[in-house]
């Protein structure tokens, strides 16, 4: 699809183009390393905060906090408070994060299948 204009009926919050738009303040929010990861994991089935955190090298208990509460504002996932003591509380994509995981699984292989050939360049760059 690409930045193309389609039709929407949000009209111009749906082009990407546009820096006042809902889906370019959408996109900039969830395309970082952390939500990317996040949303991989959570692929694979509920998660409770310790666990993602543990499956999560170099990732803050701050910036998981803030990644999940972004992914839950944006409807991308589910946070389940179970009422025990102590508490429990598990995360599960929902249908727009489950479709969204797809692409950032995309991602992943995308980075598995060049790996090799990004390095090369980095290491024959100059600048």
């Amino acid at each position: 699809m690409g930045t193309e204009n389609f039709t929407s009926p949000l009209g111009d919050e749906a082009d990407l183009r546009r820096a006042d738009s809902l889906a370019r303040e959408i996109f900039t929010e969830v395309a970082n390393k952390w939500a990317f990861l996040i949303i991989d994991l959570l692929g694979e089935g509920s998660l409770r905060f310790s666990e993602l955190r543990g499956r999560i090298d170099g990732i803050s208990h701050k910036m998981l906090t803030q990644n999940l509460r972004m992914l839950e504002r944006n409807g991308l996932l589910e946070r389940t408070v179970h009422p025990v003591v102590p508490p429990r509380v598990d995360y599960e994509l929902t249908e727009p994060g489950r479709a969204l995981r797809q692409v950032v699984h995309g991602m992943c292989d995308w980075t598995h299948t060049h790996l090799a050939a990004i390095e090369a360049a980095r290491r024959g760059f100059g600048g």
